[in-house]
């Protein structure tokens, strides 16, 4: 597959099989990844007005995928914001690692789901906005 550069977040679209009977899509590590898959996890249930995320990561890359209903995703690098509004099955945001990340405006019925390079690990995330913001300062601006 081509990855690409992945310090920049972008959209990947993920194949998607037309039936009759209901389409179908999926992702595999190595072909519609641009990592190997460690973990899959869902967000659903989201209450009118609540906001998830909150944090970035050292380490782990993640796709993010608005399988039922939409949602946005809020990306910050340190300098700048970047808001992406996810809504198809079929298209998933790649979100690289030392990105904050908020998700929010969750339609009624939404789910959430994504898909990780790491296991969990929770000295792989950072929870402070003040301390990912002086990461981000050393770092540079990725976006």
């Amino acid at each position: 597959m081509e990855t690409g550069n992945l310090a920049v977040p972008r959209i990947l679209q993920l194949p998607r099989i037309h039936d009759p009977r209901g389409n179908l899509t999926f992702a595999q590590g190595g072909a519609q990844l641009p990592f190997d898959l460690k973990r899959a996890y869902w967000i659903y249930d989201v209450p009118a007005g609540e906001e998830r995320g909150g944090h970035s990561h050292h380490e782990q890359m993640e796709l993010v995928i608005a399988v039922g209903g939409s949602f946005s995703v809020n990306l910050f690098d340190g300098f700048s914001w970047k808001t992406y509004m996810l809504n198809k099955p079929f298209e998933g945001l790649l979100i690289p690692s030392g990105v904050w990340r908020t998700l929010d405006d969750f339609s009624s019925g939404s789910v959430c789901l994504v898909l990780t390079s790491n296991y969990f690990d929770e000295a792989d995330y950072v929870r402070d906005f003040d301390e990912f913001r002086h990461l981000a300062l050393e770092r540079g601006p990725l976006f």
